[in-house]
């Protein structure tokens, strides 16, 4: 096929709203190298449902591309967003003393479900409709959700069609070149419906991903000027050496940190403010610092930025085991607006979740961030609250650390994001759970069983029950004045910790001991 006379549409798949840097990353890379070809990008995100299929078919009767690349965000039901609450619904159906309660959530539940059913199913009709008005084109689909459900997907595909997993740059720039010799990990459903599956064989040079080009974007996806008062996605680096038993972003990026051009990254994020008046930057990596070397990515990242003097807040996710004075100062320079990262109180959870760091070593980063520089960011610790091997002991613990983070930040300036494991397929804490009886070993991950989709929420009993009434109790709680809601059910869980009687029975889990917890009817 000459590439010289392709087009290629890009769809993504609806979603909530947010920037849709994935495909916009990809497009801008394919561009680079192959100029000649046309592409356009279509976001279903920001088009009414009752027009998504009108709007796609009036797009590929006008473009009759050569290739139609879908991005797909989300996959799972019990993934809360902004658009759902999911957890919520979860917490009053099991927790609620309340039966109306209950029962409204039981609906909720059953809403969430059947709108992720027929999300599921208009996805795959759409490549349908796809095959169905292009018999000739070349299906594409990619994205999160595709990197780790693809085999899923790729048994619901048209024929026809490349499953990327992982990052897309060079598998797609394979794809325009006709295919012949395909790059990347990938499930291929050819027209005879067979689907086979190749590994990734190479790495991909992220040197190669220089500033985006924004004004071709532009000409590309007019609708990008929608997303600018919001979070712009920027990455720096893929891979991750870490082996958190929740986390799938070693499998799917590999273990090895490649990194970017510290140069290319802040041309790309001084484009965004100077040009377009962008205010707000999300580092997209797994961890924005994380090892030693990572760290000293970003430190050279900021000596980009510094000169630039760009009015931007900026943050992602971080690790601060390798934090320095000089680094700390450098990161509130530039617009640090809040410190994000995960937390739990207790480095037996951090070593049973094979998280990879110091508990010490983290509280003195802490300490140090305090007394360098810091002025009011906020401090978000991203909790896994009654993850495998949690207990009242270890819980605790956690409240205790919290407490020290409210007197060296002020408490005011300290949130809890409390959240549960979300169990994904092929992760160690799936293979731990399934060898303990919690799952069958021949589960669906992707099962609209509502009873299932609670189990893969993690917060089993008897922790489970005291913590989702906290939770309840403090959303409950909350009034004008806003008390945030995370402070309020820490505090909760131990006022409720607190009135446990000593003599109150127990029970065993693993090796933990587990007090039966009374809670108000």
């Amino acid at each position: 096929m000459n590439s010289e006379k392709q087009t290629v549409l890009y769809i993504r798949l609806p979603c909530w709203k947010i920037y849709p840097g994935g495909v916009i990353y990809v497009a801008d890379y394919i561009h680079k190298q192959r100029p000649d070809i046309q592409q356009h990008l279509l976001d279903m995100a920001l088009i009414a449902p009752a027009d998504r299929k009108r709007v796609l078919r009036e797009h590929l009767d006008s473009l009759r591309p050569d290739i139609v690349a879908f991005s797909w965000r989300n996959m799972q039901s019990f993934g809360p967003h902004p658009e759902d609450d999911a957890l919520g619904v979860v917490m009053n159906f099991d927790y609620s003393p309340n039966w109306k309660r209950k029962l409204k959530a039981a609906r909720s539940a059953f809403s969430i479900i059947y709108d992720y059913t027929t999300s599921r199913l208009n996805n795959f009709g759409y490549m349908k409709l796809v095959r169905k008005l292009l018999p000739a084109t070349r299906i594409v689909v990619g994205g999160t959700a595709v990197s780790i459900f693809g085999k899923y997907v790729a048994e619901k595909c048209p024929t026809d069609t490349v499953i990327v997993i992982g990052e897309g740059e060079d598998a797609m720039l394979s794809i325009v070149d006709g295919f012949s010799q395909p790059v990347g990990e990938i499930y291929y459903k050819d027209r005879a419906g067979h689907v086979e599956h190749r590994p990734r064989e190479e790495t991909f040079d992220l040197h190669t991903l220089t500033a985006v080009d924004f004004p071709y974007v532009e000409s590309i996806f007019p609708e990008f000027h929608s997303y600018l008062n919001d979070d712009i996605g920027v990455h720096t680096k893929r891979g991750c050496p870490f082996q958190c038993h929740f986390c799938l972003y070693n499998k799917i990026e590999g273990a090895h940190q490649r990194y970017r051009d510290p140069l290319e990254i802040a041309k790309e994020i001084e484009a965004l403010n100077r040009n377009y008046g962008v205010k707000r930057i999300w580092f997209t990596d797994a961890q924005f610092c994380s090892t030693k070397k990572s760290t000293e990515h970003v430190g050279l990242i900021l000596d980009e930025l510094l000169p630039r003097k760009l009015d931007i807040t900026w943050s992602g996710y971080l690790r601060l085991n390798h934090l320095t004075p000089e680094l700390a100062q450098k990161m509130l320079a530039t617009g640090l607006g809040s410190v994000d990262l995960s937390f739990t109180g207790s480095q037996e959870i951090i070593d049973t979740l094979t998280l990879g760091y110091s508990l010490e070593q983290q509280m003195d980063a802490f300490r140090m961030f305090r007394t360098s520089a810091y002025t009011d960011q906020k401090i978000k610790l991203y909790m896994p609250l009654n993850a495998p091997g949690e207990t009242v002991h270890t819980l605790r613990m956690t409240i205790e650390k919290i407490k020290e983070l409210y007197e060296l930040f002020g408490r005011d300036n300290v949130l809890p994001f409390i959240f549960f494991i979300g169990i994904q397929p092929n992760t160690p804490v799936e293979r731990l759970l399934i060898s303990q009886g919690y799952l069958k070993p021949d589960y669906n991950p992707l099962s609209l069983n509502p009873f299932l989709i609670k189990k893969l929420l993690y917060n089993p009993q008897p922790l489970g029950r005291l913590i989702g009434r906290a939770y309840l109790e403090a959303v409950d709680s909350l009034d004008a004045s806003s008390e945030y809601i995370g402070r309020l059910t820490m505090e909760i869980i131990e006022r409720e910790l607190n009135r446990m009687p000593s003599g109150n029975k127990s029970r065993r889990i693993g090796k933990a001991t587990i007090p039966i917890l009374k809670t108000h009817e």
